[in-house]
C-alpha cells in the first residue's frame, strides 16, 4: 500500500506543480506541504478532499488504498 505521503508527492509533481502552488491553494505555509509529504504530519480529511478534487482523482487513491485513481 502506496502512503499518503508518497501519493502527495507524486501527484504534485506529476502535475507539475510545486508545493508553493499547493500551499497557496489550500492557503497554508508551505514548508506545510513538506512536512506531508516527509509524513511528519497528515493533512485533514477536508484538505485531502479538495486535493483529490483539484487533482481529479479518488479519495481511496490519493490515501494509497486503491491503485485506481478513478474517482468513481
Amino acid at each position: 500500500m502506496v502512503s499518503i505521503a508518497k501519493r502527495l508527492h507524486d501527484l504534485r509533481e506529476d502535475h507539475d506543480e510545486t508545493q508553493k502552488q499547493i500551499a497557496a491553494l489550500l492557503r497554508l505555509p508551505p514548508p506545510r506541504i513538506s512536512e506531508w509529504e516527509r509524513g511528519v504530519h497528515t493533512p485533514s480529511v477536508n484538505t485531502l478532499i479538495i486535493l483529490a478534487d483539484h487533482w481529479q482523482v479518488s479519495l481511496d487513491y490519493l490515501a494509497g488504498i486503491t491503485d485506481n485513481p478513478n474517482r468513481y
